[in-house]
């Protein structure tokens, strides 16, 4: 089975990232290669633009992609399925026009021209909204065009906003929200390679953020204990041999990251000790 995914660009880099820590680790490295093994025989990785990644899947060229929710879009593949929010690369497709300008909302635009690298996207979003445009497809520094008088307004990606303000840019609607998405096409939705990345990469996810506490607790104090932990459900319980005859449980939970520290403080008042934290890697809920 073979997952494509970026080969450079901002996307690159997290998503190489994603797929180590999911355990799907690459054998024979990345650098200017077309394709790469992973410690799993049955999955490999290949690298194309993130663009064509939603082609490369409908075509059969592979079985899964890693790309942009607004890539996928634009494309408007058939028979592909979104499994997955990996909750990175987030940005804002918005329309946007001069500040100074008399361009106040989507209904300012009928019969004007929008220059943008989404001519699909765009389209669709014009449609929705009754609103007819030129839209003129660009290929790059779509935030030049409305001061050299290519265009009225564009739409155009934006992650802070920056770009728009140096630009004398002003956002008039949001067009689309995205970020990067694990997506399949729906004739391998049952295959069992499939459910086991998508269940892989979303341990990872389900662990950012969270970690795994461990403390042991007089038997007697127990209940003190469990109401000052916020776990993900009830903690794990278990007996330990005490020589001393002393009747102690070892407790374990799962806390969010940005608990950690007033639990700690609360559980050890509530009578536990030695308390470890450590990071989780996976978690398979």
């Amino acid at each position: 089975m073979r997952i494509a995914v970026p080969n450079k660009g901002r996307l690159h880099e997290p998503t190489i990232d994603l797929l180590e820590r999911a355990g799907l680790h690459l054998e024979n490295g990345a650098d200017r290669k077309l394709y790469a093994d992973t410690v799993d025989p049955d999955v490999s990785v290949l690298f194309a633009r993130a663009a064509d990644i939603p082609e490369y899947v409908a075509d059969g060229a592979a079985e899964m992609g890693i790309t942009g929710y607004d890539q996928v879009r634009e494309a408007r593949v058939d028979d592909v399925a979104e499994l997955l929010d990996l909750e990175f690369g987030r940005c804002r497709l918005v329309l946007a026009a001069p500040e100074d300008g008399d361009i106040e909302g989507v209904a300012d635009l009928a019969g004007k021209t929008v220059a943008t690298e989404f001519p699909n996207i765009t389209r669709d979003f014009f449609d929705d909204a009754g609103v007819e445009p030129d839209i003129v497809e660009v290929s790059g520094a779509t935030e030049l065009t409305p001061h050299v008088e290519m265009a009225d307004a564009i739409v155009d990606i934006t992650s802070t906003g920056t770009t728009l303000k140096m630009n004398r840019l002003a956002i008039v609607e949001e067009v689309l929200s995205s970020s990067v998405r694990l997506f399949a096409r729906e004739d391998v939705l049952e295959e069992p390679k499939v459910q086991e990345v998508q269940t892989a990469l979303s341990s990872v996810k389900h662990a950012e953020g969270k970690r795994y506490l461990m403390m042991n607790v007089p038997e007697d104090r127990l209940a003190d204990v469990r109401e000052e932990i916020p776990g993900l459900g009830g903690p794990t319980i278990m007996d330990i041999a005490d020589d001393n005859g002393d009747e102690m449980l070892a407790v374990h939970a799962v806390v969010d990251e940005r608990n950690v520290f007033e639990t700690i403080t609360d559980v050890k008042e509530a009578g536990a000790s030695d308390i470890l934290v450590t990071e989780i890697e996976r978690l398979v809920e």
